[in-house]
C-alpha cells in the first residue's frame, strides 16, 4: 500500500480527458472567462487513449482500484467508448464516469455500458427551468438532462448518482424539490457544497450552504437519519429516508473537510498529475510517457510524488491560501 506523509493510501485516479465543456456553469466555467476567445488544449497536447491506458495499468501496481473519467465534459472527447473499452480490460478496476448528461442519448448510454462502464454520475443543479438555465448559462433544458438520466438507467448504468452543487443565492430553493423528485427513483442524490476551486468562479463563503443546513431543510419535510459509509474514506456522508424510500449524500469540503481520508490522484487531459483538487501546479507525466521512459521509471516517479504528498487545503482554508492561484476545475476534473 502506497502511503503519503499523512498515511493516506493511494486508491483513486480521476482522469480528465478534455478541458472543453458544452456548459458554462457559474461555479466551474463562467462565460466571462471561458468565452469564444478562450484557448483550449490542442489535440496533440492531450494524452492519447493508449497513453492513458498504459498509465492507468501502471498505477494499479501502486494500489489504484477505482478510476473516474471526467472533464470538462468527457462525452465531448471523440470515441470515448474506445477508452472505456481499453480501461475495462484492466482487471478488478471500478470504472465510472461523470457527465452533465447533455449527450447521454439512449444510443450513447448503451454503448458506454457495452464498452464496460460500470456506473455513471450525472450533474443536475435544479429541476426549475429558469434556475437551471441560469446555472448552466447556455439555456440547456432540464428535460434533456432528465432524459439522459433515464437513458443511463435503462442501459443498466446503475446505481446512478446525481450531483447538485448548492449556491445560497442561486438554487437553495431547489434542494427540497430535488430530494422529493429523486427520493424513490433508486438514484442517489448528492448535495455538494460550493467550493473555491480555481480562480474563475468568484467564490464567496457566504454563498456556501453547509451540509448541516441542507439536512435540516430536507429533514423538515422528509425525515432522514445518518448511515455508515460504504467504505473507509468515502467522500459523501450518507443519509437515508426513515421510511426506507432511498438515500442522499452530502459532500462537505468546506464545512467538514475530509482531507484526512483523501486517496485521490488527478490526471489532467494534458498529462499533468495533481495531488489535490486545489493544487496550484501538477507533475508532468506526459513527458515521461512520450520519452520512452520505462514502466519502472514512471512507477517510481508517481510513487515518489505520492510519498511526499502533504496536501490538506480544505483543512487549512484561509484568506491567505485563497490568494494562491489554483488550477481550474474544468482542467483537472471534479
Amino acid at each position: 500500500m502506497m502511503l503519503d506523509t499523512f498515511s493516506r493510501p493511494l486508491k483513486d485516479l480521476r482522469i480528465s480527458v478534455t478541458d472543453r465543456c458544452n456548459f458554462r456553469c457559474l461555479y466551474c466555467m463562467p462565460k466571462e472567462v471561458f468565452g469564444p476567445d478562450y484557448v483550449y488544449l490542442a489535440r496533440g497536447e492531450m494524452l492519447t487513449y493508449e497513453e492513458i491506458t498504459r498509465f492507468t495499468r501502471l498505477l494499479v501496481n501502486l494500489g489504484i482500484t477505482k478510476v473516474r473519467i471526467t472533464g470538462g465534459e468527457p462525452l465531448l472527447r471523440k470515441d470515448i467508448n474506445h477508452l472505456i473499452e481499453m480501461l475495462a480490460l484492466i482487471p478488478e478496476l471500478d470504472l465510472t464516469l461523470t457527465t452533465n448528461g447533455a449527450l447521454l442519448t439512449n444510443e450513447k448510454s448503451v454503448a458506454l455500458k457495452a464498452a464496460g462502464l460500470k456506473r455513471i454520475t450525472i450533474s443536475l443543479d435544479s429541476l426549475n427551468y429558469d434556475i437551471f438555465a441560469s446555472l448552466n448559462d447556455v439555456e440547456f433544458s432540464v428535460d434533456k438532462v432528465i432524459n439522459g438520466i433515464n437513458n443511463a438507467a435503462s442501459a443498466g448504468l446503475n446505481p446512478i448518482k446525481i450531483n447538485m452543487v448548492v449556491m445560497r443565492s442561486v438554487n437553495l430553493s431547489s434542494v427540497v424539490p430535488m430530494a422529493q423528485y429523486f427520493r424513490e427513483s433508486g438514484h442517489i442524490l448528492r448535495f455538494i457544497e460550493y467550493m473555491d476551486v480555481g480562480d474563475s468562479n468568484g467564490w464567496r463563503l457566504d454563498e456556501v450552504v453547509p451540509s448541516s443546513e441542507i439536512v435540516e431543510l430536507i429533514g423538515a419535510q422528509l425525515p432522514v437519519e445518518p448511515i455508515a459509509p460504504n467504505y473507509p474514506g468515502e467522500v459523501a456522508s450518507r443519509w437515508r429516508y426513515t421510511d426506507g424510500s432511498g438515500e442522499i449524500g452530502l459532500i462537505s469540503s468546506v464545512s467538514q473537510p475530509f482531507c484526512g481520508d483523501c486517496s485521490r490522484l488527478r490526471l489532467s487531459a494534458r498529462g499533468e498529475l495533481f495531488t489535490c483538487l486545489f493544487a496550484s501546479s501538477g507533475y508532468d507525466v506526459r513527458s515521461l510517457l512520450r520519452s520512452n521512459a520505462s514502466d519502472e521509471t514512471i512507477v517510481d516517479a508517481v510513487a515518489s510524488l505520492w510519498r511526499s504528498r502533504d496536501d490538506r487545503y480544505s483543512e487549512l482554508r484561509s484568506k491567505q491560501s485563497q490568494q494562491v492561484s489554483r488550477v481550474e476545475m474544468s482542467y483537472i476534473g471534479g
